[in-house]
């Protein structure tokens, strides 16, 4: 931690951490970990390299500061789902929720899926600690679920591992999905009704 980080921020502090951390999100979701570079970041905040070395201790320090603010709004979906609530209509819920957050945050989208690419070398502690039993927790639920005859049954591990990439397939291939499908609104408000009718099928009894 640098000596300015260990002292209490001041108003303009915080505003200058938060332009920087903005402006690495969007650095390091367009060109990854590797691509991104501190003079990128630095052009895009609007500010000095030197100034951003004043606040953090580099590129590394940065990335691994929005992977940790990434992770807890990341897992926040999957977590609400209720095991006392209807199967159907909680897995619809997470397909909904993690839809919303592919059109709320897709640079965060972006950011989480270059770090897998690369072989989360920065998020493999915070998969194994943070993603891991939160994942074992409602695999097991959904597993309930269908035990008692109440969903199909189906591999619950793959169904969450297909929701995840049906949903962010919207933000990761925005290029590819722009080209293909114009309208950004038009394309995840017709995602929502398509992937609720493909899970209803998929997992109706």
């Amino acid at each position: 931690m640098t000596e300015a980080s260990a002292r209490k921020p001041s108003r303009i502090q915080l505003r200058n951490r938060k332009i920087i951390m903005d402006a690495a999100l969007d650095v390091f979701s367009r060109y990854g970990y590797r691509g991104a570079t501190l003079d990128q970041i630095a052009d895009q905040a609007g500010l000095s390299k030197p100034n951003i070395l004043y606040y953090f201790d580099g590129k590394e320090d940065i990335h691994v500061q929005l992977l940790n603010q990434l992770m807890e709004s990341w897992l926040d979906p999957l977590g609400h789902m209720d095991a006392a609530g209807d199967p159907l209509s909680e897995i619809l819920g997470y397909v909904r929720r993690k839809l919303e957050m592919t059109r709320e945050f897709p640079r965060e989208s972006r950011l989480f899926a270059n770090e897998i690419l690369q072989g989360a070398p920065r998020m493999g502690p915070h998969l194994e600690s943070g993603l891991k039993p939160l994942f074992e927790k409602k695999t097991a639920v959904i597993q309930g679920w269908m035990a008692d005859g109440k969903l199909a049954q189906v591999d619950p591990r793959h169904l969450i591992f297909s929701i995840w990439s049906t949903t962010q397939h919207y933000a990761d291939f925005d290029a590819q999905v722009q080209v293909l499908m114009p309208d950004s609104e038009a394309v995840l408000d017709g995602a929502e009704s398509y992937l609720e009718t493909l899970f209803t099928k998929l997992l109706t009894p």
